[in-house]
């Protein structure tokens, strides 16, 4: 599935959550993903996928870490977890490794205070180790995001510089500082 190329936008200014869930759960869940052909089911779905998770958070606050741990969780069939970004002394070697074997890592970023979702979905380790592939939901687009910038808070093209927490599977156990 190439949904880079379909161009998928948040619906509005607080289903950056739900987005990133979507597209997670879509490639991690070829059956699921078979759904993500069209614009309005994803607008649907977005919707469906933050009545869900959002119980008790209010929807205008976006979607929590557990929530979107949840929403991946539930629709794609593999165990997601969440934590939070341990600033730079950060080595982030599970979320590298869970992005190398293919599976999507959600990263909760912000300036002040944590406002944005975006999705990390691979790596071109020959050509630009240092550079992870990023769908960035408001924009519907993939961009590169430089794993310096990650561990030093200085994000330039995801909308917020800092990262304060990571959503990934469970059993990227390599949780090393």
């Amino acid at each position: 599935m190439d949904f880079a190329a379909l161009r998928l936008t948040q619906r509005d200014g607080v289903t950056c959550g739900p987005s990133v869930a979507v597209v997670a759960s879509a490639i991690l869940n070829p059956a699921y993903g078979e759904s993500l052909s069209g614009r309005a089911w994803f607008d649907a779905e977005q919707g469906r996928v933050h009545d869900a998770v959002n119980r008790i958070w209010p929807q205008r606050y976006g979607t929590t870490p557990m929530g979107v741990a949840r929403a991946i969780s539930e629709r794609s069939g593999v165990r997601y977890r969440w934590r939070l970004w341990w600033g730079g002394r950060d080595r982030l070697t599970d979320v590298l490794a869970a992005v190398d074997a293919g599976r999507p890592v959600a990263m909760l970023v912000g300036r002040i205070v944590p406002r944005h979702w975006v999705l990390l979905v691979g790596r071109d380790r020959v050509r630009a180790p240092g550079v992870l592939a990023c769908y960035e939901p408001s924009s519907g687009r993939v961009r590169g995001v430089e794993l310096e910038a990650i561990r030093t808070a200085t994000l330039t093209n995801v909308g917020f510089p800092r990262p304060y927490a990571f959503v990934l599977p469970s059993g990227s156990s390599a949780v090393t500082r």
